[in-house]
Parts: structure tokens; C-alpha cells; sequence
């Protein structure tokens, strides 16, 4: 696919991988609907994107509420008359291990935790790629559906509830892909590993020290380096149902 001209939705647009995918997607002359919680965070991307000349248009969404998703994606077809890309990019974290003796006690994972978790990173991806691939069939122009998986996909300390809405995030893109080839509509993902946004920034250095050191490359990755494999999936039309791992080398 050619993107100059196409619209590119982005969701958890107003910071980190999100708004590096706006970015590169806005270089290459895509038009874009930024979705995030955070509208200050949206208007921010939306103006770093202004120099590409590009139309940007921001709406706030709750990508765990399926009447927000639903309303938000109509609102969008009606604004730009097209839907060629979504980007699954939405998402939170709520670390904990499952059961942890402390002291005596037994803390456990909490039913919030677990459950915010998957609201977010797997309901949030079902619910946005199923309205995406419904305008995608009734504008008829194909499209391509990227969701954001994880390295922690394949199982990480601490990340019950992330590591198993990643499994599943990588699961539907494999099923979406044979589902809605026959629309032209193509899906990919990617499994970050360490990459350099606000949670690694944060950490103490000497836990960050030790955390890259298992990197093979001795390094993390950058927001750009997720936004290139994103371009890749799109750009490469026999590309689909396959996870992308962007991880330096590194295997959990």
C-alpha cells in the first residue's frame, strides 16, 4: 500500500510509540485520526505533525468502551469518507506476581489488575479492529489492521495479565488475517522488546543498567524503530497474520 493520501488511525496516539508512529506515518503523507484519553497529549502529536502538511483530526476514546469505539470510528469514517490503516497501539500496564509471600502475608494479583489490563490491551484491540474492519468492507479499499503485541507475550515475571492479553493480541492478528483477506484487508503485529518510552526512561539507572544488559544488542530500542517495522507491514502488500519481534535479540 502507498500511504501518501491514505488515513492512518492511531490509537494511544498522544505519547511514546504512538506518536512516533503518527510521525512516520505523516512523513509519508498519510492523512490521520489520533485517538487517545489525554487531549492535551493528542494536540501535542497533532501539531508535531503539522510541518508534513497533512490533515490531522484528534478524538478522545475510551478504546475499552465499545460504545465509545463504535461512536469514535463512525465519527471518523464520516470526517475523512475512508479507513485504509489502524494501529492498535493503546495500552497500560499493572504489574504484579500472582500470589507473593511478604513478610507472612500473601499478596495477590488483584482482580483489577488483571481485568484493567485485558479492558485495555485485548478487549481495546477486538474492539477497534472489529469497527476498523467494518468500514474497511463497506468503503472497499482494502486496509491493514496493526496491533501492538510484546515480547512479554511469551511469558514474564510479574506480567500475568500483560504477557496473556499479548499472547492473545498475537492470536487475533493471525485469525483476522485469514478472516478478512477476502475484503483485501491485510493484519500484522508487532512484539516490542525494552524501548525507550516513559516506563524505561523512569526506571533507576542501575535497574535500567541491568535490564539492557540482556539485550544482545546492549541497547533499547526507540519509538522510531517500532514506527519502520509498522511502515514495513503496510507498505508490504504480501505481508499478513504474521508478529514482527523488535527486541534487539532478546528472547524471554
Amino acid at each position: 500500500m502507498q500511504l501518501k493520501d491514505k488515513l492512518v488511525v492511531v490509537t494511544g496516539a498522544g505519547k511514546g510509540i504512538g506518536c512516533a508512529m503518527a510521525l512516520n506515518f505523516a512523513a509519508r503523507g498519510a492523512h490521520l485520526a489520533l485517538l487517545d484519553l489525554n487531549e492535551a497529549d493528542l494536540a501535542q502529536t497533532a501539531d508535531l505533525c503539522k510541518p508534513y502538511g497533512i490533515r490531522t483530526q484528534n478524538y478522545r476514546c475510551n478504546v475499552a468502551s465499545e460504545t465509545e469505539v463504535i461512536a469514535t470510528f463512525q465519527q471518523i469514517a464520516k470526517d475523512f469518507k475512508r479507513l485504509d490503516v489502524v494501529v492498535n497501539n493503546a495500552g497500560i500496564l499493572r504489574d504484579a506476581m500472582l500470589v507473593k509471600q511478604d513478610n507472612g502475608q500473601i499478596k495477590k494479583m488483584s482482580l483489577e489488575q488483571w481485568q484493567s489490563v485485558m479492558d485495555v490491551n485485548l478487549t481495546g484491540v477486538f474492539l477497534c479492529g472489529r469497527e476498523a474492519a467494518e468500514h474497511m468492507v463497506k468503503f472497499a479499499n482494502g486496509g491493514v489492521i496493526i496491533n501492538l503485541s510484546s515480547i512479554s507475550r511469551v511469558g514474564n515475571v510479574g506480567q500475568s495479565n500483560y504477557a496473556a492479553a499479548k499472547a492473545g493480541v498475537a492470536s487475533l492478528t493471525v485469525v483476522w488475517a485469514k478472516e478478512l483477506a477476502r475484503y483485501g484487508i491485510r493484519t500484522g503485529a508487532i512484539a516490542p522488546g525494552f524501548i525507550f518510552t516513559e516506563i524505561l526512561t523512569a526506571m533507576r539507572p542501575e535497574i535500567l543498567e541491568r535490564v539492557l544488559a540482556q539485550v544482545p544488542l546492549r541497547r533499547g530500542g526507540q519509538p522510531d524503530e517500532v514506527a519502520q517495522a509498522a511502515l514495513f507491514i503496510v507498505e508490504n502488500d504480501y505481508f499478513s497474520g504474521r508478529v514482527l519481534e523488535l527486541d534487539g535479540g532478546l528472547r524471554l
